[in-house]
């Protein structure tokens, strides 16, 4: 198989877009942010319709952070979006009213309070579970004044990992033409993340993942599945992983690229270290590979129909002039 051209190339200037932040320089920064998230997140999932495998409640990357999109309310819509440049929340009503709250080191709990605050100004209402996903133990926001760092330049330095990551990701996306899902941080897990689907029916998943139901996890791999994306947790500054669900025979010992790649018996996935992607002569071309040897592993070993599923997304444009609908 043969890997797409990156247009990054290889210059010095694509290795600096790729920054450097330690695990371990920013753990109770990360934690914090993850429940934060979570509180966000929980919003789309109260008032945004089911759609098939939770996509409905993830976030996505925006030019300056981390956004809802637009989340249907009453006959209008909002959206929450954390800015990671000027630190704050920023919650918008399609009626005009906007809020903020600041990022600073303050607790869940004060956080939590804020931005239901910020929320009752502004006329939405919420009913979600108050406490977080996905996590052990599971302190209810209301109650947590365990988690309260806020390290700004942490998080701007997160968010510019997440804006490369998402980069990526999507080109890597758009090779796919069958079912596939949007590159969308889901904030159970605090992961970024873009599956493909072969279209076939999965046994039902056992479950098992903390304080959450495993109906959840059933309706997340109901369909058979390649998943890739990326973690702030593994490696000295977060990883990548690529798994399949079912994890077909042979797959664990395909050989995947780039050095520094390997399969995590733990884990039940492959693994690359972020900082072995950003050290790379071209971060950009490491990154791809490991995302397309991973899911030829995928799709090989568990016989996709790849010839239906995969295509070139310049196919018309290497076959007509550059324009497009609109």
């Amino acid at each position: 198989m043969s890997l797409p051209h990156s247009p990054s190339g290889s210059d010095t200037s694509n290795r600096t877009a790729w920054p450097s932040l330690r695990v371990a320089d920013w753990t109770k920064t990360r934690d914090t942010l993850h429940m934060w998230t979570q509180i966000v997140g929980k919003l789309r999932l109260a008032h945004a319709p089911l759609v098939n495998h939770w996509w409905q409640v993830a976030l996505y990357v925006t030019p300056r952070g981390l956004t809802t999109s637009a989340v249907p309310y009453g006959d209008g819509a909002f959206d929450a979006e954390f800015d990671f440049v000027e630190h704050r929340l920023v919650i918008r009503s399609s009626d005009g009213a906007s809020r903020e709250v600041a990022l600073e080191p303050v607790s869940v709990a004060t956080f939590y309070t804020r931005t239901m605050r910020a929320l009752r100004e502004l006329g939405i209402e919420a009913s979600f579970q108050r406490r977080p996903n996905e996590v052990e133990p599971s302190i209810p926001f209301a109650d947590d004044e365990q988690h309260c760092s806020y390290d700004a330049t942490a998080a701007h330095l997160f968010w510019r990992q997440l804006l490369q990551a998402n980069r990526v990701l999507g080109r890597f996306r758009a090779e796919f033409t069958g079912k596939v899902s949007p590159v969308h941080f889901f904030w159970g897990a605090m992961d970024l993340a873009c599956t493909r689907f072969s279209g076939r029916a999965a046994p039902p998943h056992p479950g098992g993942a903390p304080n959450c139901g495993d109906w959840v996890m059933e309706e997340g791999y109901s369909r058979e599945l390649s998943s890739c994306g990326f973690w702030p947790g593994g490696g000295d500054e977060g990883a990548f992983y690529s798994y399949a669900y079912p994890e077909p025979d042979g797959f664990a010992t395909h050989p995947v690229r780039p050095d520094g790649a390997y399969y995590s018996t733990e884990n039940g996935q492959f693994l690359l270290p972020y900082e072995a992607v950003r050290t790379a002569r071209d971060p950009d071309h490491a990154l791809t590979e490991f995302l397309y040897t991973t899911y030829e592993a995928a799709a090989e070993h568990g016989d996709w129909d790849r010839a239906a599923l995969e295509n070139d997304p310049l196919r018309w444009g290497r076959t007509a002039p550059r324009e497009g609908p609109g």
